[in-house]
């Protein structure tokens, strides 16, 4: 793949990456920021000591600062991913533009977030000692690259073991070399469990379901969105045949 095939590719990837944060934007401010101002109120009503005035308030962070780091994540994981799926296209099967897409976006979400999210979910305001932070924040991140080595791994497993077990074997070995492997890794890492007495468990779950179905948005568009744009680079005859089909009229029968 040539440099001007990546940099297309590059900055469809952000563009992609763009309308997917402007979607989980939707998401996270529909879903994730009523169950943060439930959390707040809780977190507030329990505390013995009020701070000082807080600098931003609460309604510029749920507002303006939360589609700041949204867009601004959701445009450089785009570029990001790009960059990963310019790698990746050819090693992992012979898919077409979309299918790669949508097979790196869904690999992408179980080894970068899903994964590391079983072990270390995330948490509401109020739930977490703030004297643990630094140690539970370097774990998630040893426990994201993990993950994301093991996907890897297991991709070239399934692959050097195709030819000698085929396919679905193969398939089946790496992915339970996969699961025995995170599992290991689930059962060594310490657990951290400081949710404070008295918080509402269903607030818990509906913030953890929330960050998840943000997570869960953002690769599903970027994966749907960037394989279109892709394809536009990769196969554009294929893709102008496409829309031509589509946009002919079926002819009524006399």
């Amino acid at each position: 793949m040539d440099s001007a095939t990546v940099r297309n590719l590059l900055v469809r990837g952000m563009l992609a990456g763009l309308a997917a944060g402007l979607l989980a934007l939707v998401v996270a401010y529909f879903l994730g920021e009523p169950r943060v101002d439930e959390a707040i109120a809780f977190e507030e009503a329990h505390a013995h000591e009020h701070g000082g005035e807080e600098l931003v308030s609460r309604t510029m962070q749920s507002t303006a600062g939360l589609s700041t780091g949204v867009l601004v994540y959701g445009v450089a994981f785009g570029g990001i991913a790009a960059l990963a799926y310019c790698f990746a296209l050819g090693r992992i099967g012979r898919f077409g533009p979309r299918a790669s897409a949508l097979m790196l976006s869904t690999a992408g979400l179980l080894a970068v977030y899903v994964v590391p999210f079983l072990k270390y979910p995330a948490n509401p305001p109020a739930v977490g000692d703030p004297d643990t932070l630094n140690q539970r924040t370097t774990l998630y991140f040893l426990m994201v690259v993990l993950s994301v080595l093991l996907t890897v791994g297991t991709v070239i497993l399934g692959k050097r073991l195709a030819p000698r077990l085929g396919n679905w074997n193969a398939t089946l070995s790496a992915g339970a070399f996969f699961v025995l492997v995170v599992g290991l890794a689930y059962a060594v890492l310490p657990s951290y469990n400081m949710v404070p007495e008295g918080f509402p468990g269903t607030l818990l779950w509906q913030y953890r379901l929330a960050a998840l179905a943000i997570q869960v948005t953002l690769w599903t568009a970027y994966g749907l969105v960037f394989g279109y744009l892709a394809e536009r680079v990769l196969a554009p005859r294929t893709a102008a045949a496409q829309r031509g089909s589509a946009t002919q009229a079926t002819p009524v029968p006399h």
